[in-house]
């Protein structure tokens, strides 16, 4: 994701990527989704969600349907892990969503890095 060119959206149009996010993610049975607003506190999005899907194939699932969403909806986004689909991030430029199996998702703990940061 080096190198990429981040074009600030508006607060309402970040929200709608976020409702988007949330829906898809709803949609298809993601576990434990987390919501972590890092506006004003990061500057790499405006949002972070962390979720699970119960095996890679629902990891994967999750993650490509998101993108459908997102394509169709006028959102550019991008993808790392597909391949494995323990860990896949998508990367929706104000909102990043980390999909994990639960047991990487624990391992890794990506919440307790963000702990400072309250979850909306």
């Amino acid at each position: 994701m080096a190198g990429k060119v981040k074009a600030k959206k508006s607060l309402d149009s970040v929200e709608k990527i976020l409702q988007l996010v949330k829906n898809s993610l709803d949609d298809g049975k993601a576990e434990d989704v987390i919501v972590i607003d890092l506006e004003g506190k990061s500057s790499i999005a405006s949002y972070m969600i962390v979720a699970s899907g119960n095996s890679n194939r629902h990891v994967a699932s999750l993650a490509e349907n998101l993108q459908l969403k997102l394509k169709e909806n006028g959102c550019l986004s991008i993808a790392e892990g597909l391949e494995k689909a323990d860990w896949v991030l998508v990367d929706a430029y104000d909102v990043i969503i980390h999909i994990f199996r639960p047991e990487v998702r624990e391992f890794y703990s990506l919440e307790k890095m963000w702990s400072a940061v309250k979850p909306r």
